[in-house]
């Protein structure tokens, strides 16, 4: 992982366009091709980033860049849109890489491994014709929850959460992008499993193409029988 913290100003262009005016932040770049951008304050949450799969390219700035003072510009560019995030560099205060290695994954909460050991006993909640492959299917940036395949043998890889937020998204579709160059499972398609799943994280995954599925907890475990409900 890079680390760095600049001034700098940042634009990106593609589905949306934005400007962030020059300031002092934080700008990461992770070993996946993920670039993002922060400040210090919104919590966890960057200003601006590019998913990958992404390209960086550390280009000379033109004669008007050199003019308002920048340094250094660098393009970052989607593999598979037409997005693109320009950076400009001012001051540079800290430039730092780090190799992280492989990360163990997370460990869920209990409800959320529960979650996923009762959907993997009852694949068949995904749609009829479902079967399970494998759980902590793996991949080279770690195992994603479940891989499994459909009526017509499609695979299809599963991401299960409590509540499905924007990172979990991110997560699965970077699970996808390495599991689709599998030639043994590629086309792979994505589902995104929770007890609730937040507005924003619906519309970015079926933005991607990622079906989202709502999870009863109790109904699983055979504490609630849906067809004695009133309502």
């Amino acid at each position: 992982m890079r680390v760095v913290i600049a001034s700098c100003s940042v634009d990106y262009s593609g589905r949306l366009d934005a400007h962030l005016p020059r300031a002092t932040r934080l700008i990461m770049v992770k070993a996946d091709g993920s670039v993002l951008v922060h400040s210090d304050g919104g919590s966890y949450k960057p200003l601006n980033w590019m998913s990958p799969p992404a390209r960086l390219a550390e280009v000379a700035p033109d004669e008007e860049d050199i003019e308002a003072g920048v340094t250094a510009r660098w393009e970052v560019t989607a593999a598979k849109s037409d997005d693109r995030l320009v950076i400009r560099l001012f001051d540079v205060v800290s430039d730092n890489s780090v190799e992280l290695g492989v990360d163990p994954g997370l460990t869920k909460d209990g409800v959320e491994a529960h979650l996923q050991e009762l959907l993997a006993e009852q694949v068949e909640v995904l749609g009829p014709g479902f079967r399970l492959v494998r759980r902590e299917y793996p991949t080279p940036i770690g195992p994603v929850d479940l891989l499994v395949r459909d009526a017509a043998g499609a695979a299809v890889a599963v991401e299960v959460k409590r509540v499905g937020g924007i990172d979990g998204v991110e997560q699965l579709t970077r699970y996808l992008d390495m599991l689709d160059r599998d030639p043994l499972l590629t086309p792979v398609r994505g589902v995104f499993a929770a007890q609730q799943i937040k507005p924003q994280a619906r519309v970015l995954a079926e933005d991607r193409g990622i079906r989202c599925v709502v999870l009863d907890y109790d109904a699983m475990r055979g504490l609630d029988d849906p067809s004695a409900r009133l309502f």
